[in-house]
């Protein structure tokens, strides 16, 4: 007799049983579907992600040598009157950022010019302090200007406005097509007091040597929320001093061309770092400038995912060993209430062979109707369980990335920040928060828990392995049954 009938009516005749085996089936395949779901959206979000946040480097000038060249020079003695030796940074040449830019796997770049100058025509925040004396006691510059002038190339890919530290409010942000032009994005709070909109006009004037004029077309408001830096002089440490104009410009008022203090180069494939760095390196004297990778979001990010999809295969196996062990002592017992049965095929020729095969097709067609069933509950499932594990994936990957963070301002690299923020002066220092911030942004909903027909294969080949390993467990009953002895008894 054919076995796969057989199997077939089996199954119609007994409901019941065809019914329990199903919920069961049903509830062990919308844990694995879900666990896979999991599984494949932490890598995918990884995967996706990796093009937006890509890894950033720094240039700029090494620090390390700047400060050994110093010390070097023969200090003054007690009774000498030669100047005290000046830590001299070396600005970077604009032909080389341009080479770097050129390397493959940049996605784009951005230059960081940063100067002082004073207000001529508006009047700048002014901060109140409880002393005039700087850091560590030091007092301040009188050639500082009370204007933080940062020229950049770009806003858009600075690291403070792609975080949305700062937000612009009106108008719009400078991009390459501003380089050579006088427009400049200002603080909301200066505008407010000053009076200012978009398309009015404004004078400063350079602290260089000349103190010449310039007039400065207002083109966009940015609103900017960090706090005060105590770095630098009372008015300059208020946030809303700072001026955003093209790199071009800002030079022009430090009195040098063709040169950036840093530059930063984001890369579309964070995997690309150490290829990029060696074939960078090989165009900037090392001995000068330095070049500082940073991809903490990237490793932020898939941190957090990699812990999800542990979690994740980590419920799959569980799932499909505990799904095996349930299935194989239902069946068991399943065997053991058909003894009769099979004691009858057996006697009547049918080989130990088909009679499992019967066994494993009955599990089979069970299968397809439990593998609709999850694929329906599977998905919320899987999304009522990943807002569990990336609740405590996130504040994890926070606490690791609090625990592991370096302290202070300075850093390899030095220089000013493409952000113009005082104090971002190490590379890294701008990412640190940007990175937490992608961090918490994460959410269960941005995983793409949806069902496709690959996590459907994927299900089914977990579903047929499982029922496999049941019957296989279970034909050992088969195996030793006496077809004689069943009869007669």
């Amino acid at each position: 007799m054919n076995f796969i009938k057989r199997a077939w009516q089996n199954i119609s005749f007994k409901k019941g049983r065809s019914l329990l085996l199903v919920i069961v089936m049903t509830v062990i395949l919308v844990f694995i579907m879900a666990g896979l779901l999991i599984r494949n959206a932490a890598v995918t979000t990884v995967n996706n992600t990796k093009q937006q946040v890509g890894a950033s480097v720094t240039l700029s000038a090494n620090r390390d040598q700047a400060f050994k060249k110093m010390r070097s020079s023969t200090p003054p003695t007690s009774t000498s009157k030669t100047k005290k030796p000046s830590l001299s940074m070396p600005s970077v040449s604009l032909a080389s950022v341009k080479k770097i830019a050129q390397l493959s796997g940049v996605a784009n770049y951005n230059v960081s010019v940063a100067t002082s100058a004073n207000a001529d025509s508006i009047d700048a925040i002014s901060t109140s302090s409880a002393s005039n004396n700087g850091p560590m006691g030091m007092s301040q510059s009188t050639s500082s200007g009370d204007l933080q002038i940062t020229g950049v190339l770009n806003m858009k890919t600075l690291s403070d406005f792609k975080d949305n530290t700062n937000k612009i409010t009106k108008g719009r942000a400078l991009t390459s097509a501003d380089v050579n032009t006088n427009n400049v994005v200002i603080e909301s709070e200066l505008a407010k007091q000053n009076d200012l909109r978009v398309g009015d006009t404004i004078k400063i004037k350079a602290t260089t040597t000349g103190k010449k004029a310039y007039t400065l077309k207002v083109v966009g408001i940015y609103k900017a929320s960090q706090s005060s830096s105590s770095s630098m002089g009372p008015q300059q440490s208020d946030p809303s001093n700072t001026l955003y104009t093209a790199y071009t410009l800002a030079n022009q008022i430090k009195g040098q061309t063709n040169k950036v203090d840093s530059a930063v180069f984001t890369l579309s494939n964070p995997t690309q770092k150490t290829a990029f760095l060696k074939a960078a390196k090989k165009i900037i004297n090392t001995k000068k400038f330095s070049l500082t990778a940073d991809d903490s979001t990237y490793q932020a990010l898939k941190q957090s995912m990699q812990k999800m999809e542990s979690f994740a295969n980590k419920i799959v196996w569980l799932v499909a060993i505990a799904g095996t062990v349930i299935l194989a002592l239902i069946i068991i017992l399943m065997v053991r209430e058909r003894r009769y049965e099979m004691g009858v095929l057996l006697s009547l020729g049918e080989k130990r062979t088909k009679i499992i095969g019967q066994l494993l097709v009955e599990m089979f067609m069970l299968l397809i109707v439990s593998l609709a069933l999850a694929g329906i509950g599977g998905q919320f499932a899987g999304q009522a369980l990943s807002k569990q594990v990336m609740s405590s994936v996130t504040t994890s990957t926070t606490t690791d990335s609090a625990t592991t963070q370096p302290g202070g301002n300075g850093g390899p690299g030095g220089g000013q920040a493409p952000s113009g923020q005082p104090g971002g002066n190490r590379p890294g220092g701008q990412m640190t928060q940007g990175t937490q911030n992608k961090a918490k942004s994460i959410k269960a909903s941005d995983l793409n828990l949806k069902i496709n027909p690959l996590t459907l294969l994927q299900l089914g080949a977990f579903g047929f392995t499982i029922i496999a390993f049941a019957v296989l467990l279970a034909s050992a009953n088969i195996l030793r049954l006496e077809p004689r002895k069943i009869l007669i008894g």
